[in-house]
């Protein structure tokens, strides 16, 4: 059974999984809207195949009176709230700004729907994240049922909005679903996060540096991120659940990195384990999580939802994309060097 769903907004729609989520609403057919903060020179580049398509909202999800008028303008079936700040060791230099923009954020977000709609009108699927298990006794898949344990400012906030729309779903039977998704990888814009960060500077012949090569991580291609999303908005019994989202194999830092310099001929004496890169920001090490892996059965009974990528596959997908817009640079790079060469040679008759 589909709900009968047209009018989608996304909040984070610039963001990593939010622009691919918009492109593949809109191939389904779904009328989409996007909130993007009100900040100058925002990189649209992640829509700008899309843009003509898609309608954007310049709003500041930490003012309520912002979301709540922008929502009523739009009138939304679905609201994906995906917006947040997401960098793990940023948040412990800022953890009001991240309190402010995920977890108050949220609360915004969910009142204004209650408020205009009631609890059953909107369906809400927000974001959490699997940082907020933190570290817990036993190192095996986590459920959905383990007590919370976050370990950094960041895992805070998505563990309080995860604890809040709970609550009012209890409270009012409000209509929303919250995924808990494992690290993902697949970015074509961004790369300063874990898997795009190896590929990028190993592709510029760069010294790698790993910090934690015995953290055990859960790694998931894009697209069976976005195919979770696409599913809690279809089935009707996701209301009110909590689901993980993710593969359910662990890999270690290290492991993870020699797979990458496998797909790219990196040579070995490049990667120092064992250390951080130089001006790397600090997180305290008592809060570091060695072991980071989700066990998504829920996901597979109620939603349907099943890993269709290896992570392996993902990651050679992964590589080849970056690989072949770092010639494709290099290529515009050599091209403007022989512009300039030919410049100089008019200018010097």
């Amino acid at each position: 059974m589909e709900l009968n769903r047209k009018r989608v907004l996304i909040t984070g729609i610039t963001g990593f999984i939010g622009a691919e989520l918009a492109h593949k609403l809109l191939e389904q057919g779904y009328e989409v809207f996007g909130f993007i903060q009100p900040v100058i020179g925002r990189d649209l580049s992640c829509l700008e195949d899309i843009r003509d398509k898609i309608k954007l909202l310049i709003c500041d999800i930490k003012d309520y009176f912002s979301v709540r008028n922008s929502i009523k303008k739009i009138e939304p079936d679905v609201v994906f709230h995906l917006a947040a700040l997401s960098p793990v060791r940023l948040s412990f230099e800022h953890p009001f700004e991240y309190q402010d923009s995920n977890f108050v954020g949220t609360v915004n977000i969910a009142e204004s729907l209650r408020e205009l709609y009631g609890p059953d009108k909107v369906r809400l699927i927000a974001a959490s994240t699997a940082e907020v298990y933190g570290i817990q006794e036993k190192n095996e898949p986590f459920v959905e049922a383990l007590r919370l344990e976050p370990s950094s400012p960041y895992a805070v906030s998505k563990a309080s909005l995860d604890m809040y729309l709970r609550m009012i779903h209890t409270v009012y039977n409000f209509n929303v679903v919250i995924l808990r998704n494992s690290n993902t990888f697949g970015r074509k814009y961004d790369p300063s996060f874990f898997t795009e960060y190896l590929i990028t500077e190993m592709l510029n012949g760069k010294d790698i540096y790993i910090g934690a090569p015995d953290s055990i991580r859960d790694y998931m291609y894009v697209d069976d991120h976005v195919s979770s999303y696409l599913l809690a908005m279809k089935t009707p019994e996701a209301r009110g659940q909590v689901f993980n989202i993710a593969g359910g194999k662990g890999y270690t830092n290290k492991e993870w990195t020699l797979k990458i310099a496998e797909i790219l001929g990196f040579p070995l004496g490049k990667i120092h384990f064992g250390q951080y890169p130089p001006n790397y920001p600090n997180r305290p090490l008592p809060s570091d999580q060695p072991y980071l892996v989700l066990d998504s059965t829920r996901a597979r009974t109620v939603l349907g939802w099943s890993q269709k990528i290896p992570p392996e596959e993902g990651l050679r997908k992964t590589a080849e994309y970056w690989r072949n817009k770092y010639l494709k640079e290099q290529k515009i790079g050599i091209s403007e060097q022989k512009l300039d060469k030919i410049k100089e040679i008019i200018d010097s008759e």
